[in-house]
């Protein structure tokens, strides 16, 4: 009897586990109302964010693209622009690396792109690394609307995990 009762247990557990591996990340969504922060001289911290932009976007872009991204306690940081259409940058399946400084976060679970121009761009993935967080990545797989913040928001929903 309690070899059977351990063998339901375990069954269902694993099928529990099974199907929380089985949700997908949530899609990346407009944000009409964002406002940056005004906190960027607070202490600063270096973050590292990789940017890998998909092989079906156009063959490059001349857009301009900012970042912003932050944690649940409202520290944020803000790239103005990370686009410089001289060195190529976001270019189809490549890979882009900046170093960014800003104000210190913890847990970050939102990440927010803006894209302004007529180009277009398609980014795959954002990696982003600091020194109080772990690394998580941010799955975009959709072309950026022009002129509105795009991305994601984990900060209140539980679901951060479900994008590391």
């Amino acid at each position: 009897m309690i070899r059977l009762l351990s063998f339901l247990f375990l069954f269902a557990l694993l099928l529990v586990s099974s199907q929380a591996r089985s949700i997908s990340p949530t899609q990346p969504h407009l944000l009409r109302s964002f406002k940056i922060k005004a906190n960027q001289t607070a202490r600063s911290c270096p973050y590292t964010v990789i940017i890998k932009t998909s092989c079906s976007s156009t063959s490059y872009t001349r857009d301009k693209v900012s970042l912003a991204f932050g944690d649940a306690y409202g520290n944020e940081v803000y790239a103005p622009r990370l686009d410089d259409p001289y060195s190529r940058t976001f270019e189809r399946c490549s890979t882009d690396t900046f170093q960014i400084r800003g104000p210190c976060t913890y847990e970050i679970c939102y990440l927010y792109l803006l894209r302004m121009g007529s180009d277009g761009w398609k980014p795959e993935s954002v990696k982003m690394y600091g020194p109080n967080t772990r690394s998580v990545t941010f799955y975009y797989k959709s072309f950026l609307p022009n002129g509105v913040w795009f991305g994601f928001n984990h900060c209140n929903s539980g679901s951060v995990s479900a994008v590391m």
